[in-house]
């Protein structure tokens, strides 16, 4: 049977109005075998100006308009959270949205990065916060801790276009806005990897409404304040969008096992299968001409390990870095000039799973524990086994 874990977002909107949109899964492998991954394989742009497009679905009840500012994400009830989903998932890669957040007090503006094992990578706009975006990432849906968020300044993201950029190998995250690299997040500072998002995702936009008036009170403070229906519409556009996928070769991404590592996802043609670590090929750079329809591939005999090493060198290398850097609460985080670590009051707005079981690694600890206990019954029937021997001896 599947199961239905909502992560941070989802989790959010549930509680506050009922409603699944914007993170969610419908299958989790951690816990069960599910099906493959659709996976993208190319890089593409997809223009909204040009009206709807087949790389998206819509949530029930999204219902979009199209002009010369794009895809129109509009709200004018409590209840309404328009959404879209990409119909293929990527393995590593980057994705640039240009797009021109929602206003408005308690209303959310998200973009968002997720995994069928709830790994995410997402950046949000609140509506009443005229300078800020927020980073933030999340690994098998742990939310124990919040210290991940970071508030990078960006000018009136409400009433302007600007580009944000995610950048996504297995040794790091990037965050950029209109090309400047505002934060970096390497594989070993997430947990030692064990928080790293690191299985193939799928893209969601939408905007929500945090601050309703039956949404939870931390929520609310979260998202600035309780919203106010009656100075709507509320509207997110979202230009355009250009994806690409680092993993090609394949038309689908398979979890061979339940630890949630991505050296067990493999790549499938819908027939034959290679590991991660196998024979693959991916493009480390996007194609400066891409369209709706193209694809960026490269051939490589090269591991995707070795290769998605090599993609990740390079796009360090492609993207401007502030001049210098701020200080930073997050460990093992680097980020540039325009962040401010000062979080909102309540950090629960980071989406959490609302019915996963534990992370693989726990419960690895878990049977690691159990060894234990196994050896020291084996050690203590050792030292009986001679004790008896001592005193048949010493009887004799």
């Amino acid at each position: 049977m599947r199961c239905a874990a909502l992560s941070a977002a989802a989790l959010a909107l549930a509680a506050a109005h009922g409603v699944s949109a914007q993170t969610s899964t419908t299958c989790n492998p951690l816990n069960e075998t599910c099906p493959p991954d659709k996976a993208l394989g190319k890089t593409i742009t997809v223009d909204f100006t040009q009206g709807a497009s087949d790389q998206f679905s819509l949530a029930d009840g999204t219902t979009l308009t199209y002009g010369s500012n794009g895809a129109e994400f509009t709200m004018v009830k409590e209840d309404d959270a328009p959404t879209i989903t990409s119909v293929w998932y990527i393995f590593f890669g980057r994705v640039d949205v240009t797009l021109q957040a929602a206003p408005g007090t308690g209303i959310v503006s998200s973009f968002v990065m997720e995994s069928d094992d709830l790994d995410e990578i997402d950046m949000e706009w609140l509506g009443g916060d005229t300078t800020q975006v927020e980073t933030n990432y999340f690994g098998k849906g742990n939310t124990t801790t919040y210290d991940r968020a970071t508030y990078v300044n960006v000018a009136a993201p409400q009433t302007g276009f600007h580009t944000y950029s995610i950048i996504w190998t297995s040794s790091s995250v990037q965050w950029l806005v209109d090309g400047n690299l505002v934060r970096t997040l390497n594989y070993g500072d997430a947990n030692g990897g064990k928080n790293y998002p690191q299985t193939p995702m799928r893209i969601k936009l939408g905007d929500w409404d945090g601050g309703a008036s039956n949404s939870p009170e931390g929520t609310v403070q979260w998202a600035g304040g309780h919203s106010d229906m009656s100075k709507g519409p509320f509207t997110m556009y979202v230009k355009s969008m250009t994806i690409q996928d680092y993993s090609t070769g394949g038309s689908e991404y398979v979890y061979s096992d339940m630890s949630g590592d991505w050296q067990s996802i493999k790549i499938s043609d819908g027939g034959s299968e290679s590991s991660s670590s196998g024979s693959s090929s991916i493009s480390s750079t996007p194609s400066s001409s891409s369209t709706a329809s193209s694809t960026s591939s490269t051939a490589s005999s090269s591991s995707l390990s070795s290769t998605v090493a090599s993609a990740a060198s390079g796009a360090s290398s492609s993207v401007s870095t502030s001049s210098a850097s701020a200080g930073s609460s997050i460990p093992g985080t680097s980020v540039g000039t325009a962040v401010s670590t000062q979080a909102p009051t309540n950090p629960a707005s980071n989406f959490t799973s609302a019915s996963t079981s534990p992370p693989a690694a726990t419960k690895t600890g878990s049977s690691g524990a159990t060894a234990l206990r196994d050896s020291g019954y084996s050690v203590a029937g050792a030292v009986f086994a001679v004790l008896g021997l001592v005193l048949g001896y010493m009887v004799a």
